[in-house]
């Protein structure tokens, strides 16, 4: 027998390492007797499990676990990513039926719109965008998706297009694919290259607070516009400025596989 398959664990940690959901939601399934380890019902928190167990949830949990709401945004400058200061306008703002991207009767679920009014208590910004900022956006309740696109062992790029103005030299643009620091911090390695005369495209692997806006500060460029195009192999694509659509199965698959 391996090391791994004898290897203890919490159930909540091995739910989470599997993908099936976060362990805060792991812990509240347990505590409601939605999971079962090796066909055995499991209602008590901290319960510890080898690496080789089978688990399996409820029809009731599994079927919750579909209708996690995802929402893909379009985030126009002046808005805030979430939880608005001095009274701004925040990306939650622009989740409305005339906003959709698409058939609203027909692809928003029934019991949609009471899960976005209870929203600010549980729906995460995966990757923030500051007030200054537009581009890709996700919104979600799915604590797998958050885990896997920034949780510390991520390695998920982020893709940007930065308009500048400022004399860039060939050592800055060395510094700003590796050798920057913030906050006496070395920042992970990028990708940075010319798109045009005034356009960079930075491709990250972390998100620091305002992080680009601070190493294009430190080789001396201002930073006159800043659009996401990309999370992981999830583009932008045609969706509107200030409009959203919901993510597909298949797109977080793209995260969670």
């Amino acid at each position: 027998m391996s090391s791994e398959s004898t290897e203890v664990l919490r159930l909540s940690k091995l739910m989470s390492e599997r993908g099936l959901c976060s362990r805060r939601e792991a812990d509240e399934l347990i505590s409601k007797g939605q999971v079962y380890v090796n066909g055995v019902k499991v209602s008590e928190l901290g319960h510890k499990v080898t690496r080789d167990v089978r688990i399996s949830l409820e029809p009731e949990a599994m079927a919750a676990q579909k209708k996690i709401i995802t929402v893909l945004l379009n985030k126009p400058v002046g808005y805030v990513s979430n939880l608005p200061e001095r009274s701004y306008k925040q990306a939650l703002d622009l989740i409305t039926g005339d906003r959709f991207h698409g058939d609203v009767e027909k692809e928003i679920p029934k019991d949609f719109w009471g899960a976005i009014e209870n929203a600010p208590k549980n729906l995460s910004v995966v990757g923030r965008l500051d007030i200054e900022s537009q581009g890709l956006l996700i919104l979600t309740h799915d604590g797998r998706l958050v885990k896997a696109i920034i949780g510390e062992d991520s390695d998920i790029e982020k893709e940007y297009i930065v308009r500048v103005r400022g004399d860039l030299t060939e050592e800055g643009l060395d510094l700003l694919n590796h050798g920057l620091s913030i906050d006496g911090e070395p920042l992970k390695e990028a990708q940075v290259s010319w798109l045009n005369e005034d356009q960079l495209k930075f491709i990250l692997k972390e998100g620091k607070k305002r992080q680009i806006r601070k190493m294009c500060e430190m080789v001396g460029l201002e930073v006159l516009g800043l659009k996401r195009v990309r999370i992981g192999k999830l583009p932008l694509g045609s969706l509107p400025e200030g409009r959203w659509r919901l993510m597909t199965e298949d797109e977080k698959n793209l995260f969670l596989k």
